[in-house]
């Protein structure tokens, strides 16, 4: 199977393109078996459920897509019923929707939909996609909220369990454009053996199963590492105080651009 067709984990931005070329979309659509997938829809992020899950089937449908579920999963106790597992064992792709990532956690985890999804996107038996929310709980640790825009402080951002679907890495979304540089840089100040992706908008990070990402889509993704820091005020500080954090990394990777996440490094340029 060549790569281009491997099942593979999709951490998106928000706000990707639904009307043009939908690249993004057309890249879960492949990699979750083209017109033969088998597509779950997870809506639970959003306060509007029908209609967002609605946009998303219309979206697979019109590209060719015979079969798909909608989890409408509105209290926990629905959440926790076996029967959602029975229902994504034959997809082979589940769709996350945007919304808030702490009603989505708060639905979801440590549900057995939720523990069959991860260890099966895992193996590489299932494509994942998440937009917006459903990116921001990739992680093992996740961005529950916070501000934009200041001076990085362990204030400025609100942390939580997330998903741990690529449990090593904290995603923010709507990156550039909301102005979230601080906030990913305090989060990670806070989690530095976390490597920070902030995802902008109409942009992915595409996880193989090798332990590496590409990114496809209009903006950049930003790594916010903090491997190599040689000294960090975090400890010492108020959570309202200005941070020091020397010898932080950052990359700023674009469509075609590929990381390591194991290895920390760039694995390829585009162009």
């Amino acid at each position: 199977m060549s790569l281009d067709k491997q099942h593979a984990i999709l951490a998106i931005g928000g706000a990707e393109d639904k009307v043009h070329g939908k690249e993004i979309l057309h890249t879960f659509f492949e990699r979750a078996g083209g017109t033969a997938a088998h597509i779950g829809i997870i809506p639970c992020a959003s306060r509007d459920p029908v209609a967002i899950a609605g946009r998303y089937q219309q979206i697979f449908e019109e590209m060719g897509v015979q079969a798909i579920e909608v989890m409408d999963i509105r209290d926990r106790a629905q959440g926790e019923d076996p029967a959602w597992k029975t229902l994504v064992e034959p997809c082979t792709g589940v769709f996350i929707t945007g919304g808030d990532q702490v009603r989505l956690c708060g639905l979801l985890a440590d549900t057995p939909l939720i523990d069959v999804i991860r260890q099966r996107a895992q193996l590489g038996e299932m494509t994942l996609g998440g937009t917006s929310a459903g990116a921001a709980v990739m992680g093992h640790h996740m961005i529950a909220g916070g501000g934009s825009g200041e001076t990085p402080n362990r204030a400025l951002v609100d942390m939580a369990i997330g998903l741990g679907f690529v449990p090593d890495v904290i995603v923010d979304q709507h990156f550039h454009n909301r102005n979230r540089m601080a906030r990913l840089m305090s989060a990670i100040a806070m989690q530095p053996d976390r490597l920070g992706l902030g995802i902008d908008e109409d942009t992915c990070a595409l996880f193989e199963r090798d332990g590496s990402f590409g990114v496809i889509g209009k903006g950049v993704v930003t790594v916010v590492d903090a491997q190599a820091i040689t000294h960090t005020n975090e400890p010492d500080v108020a959570p309202t105080e200005p941070l020091s954090i020397h010898g932080l990394q950052v990359h700023l990777l674009s469509h075609g651009d590929r990381f390591d996440v194991n290895h920390r490094q760039v694995l390829a340029v585009a162009g």
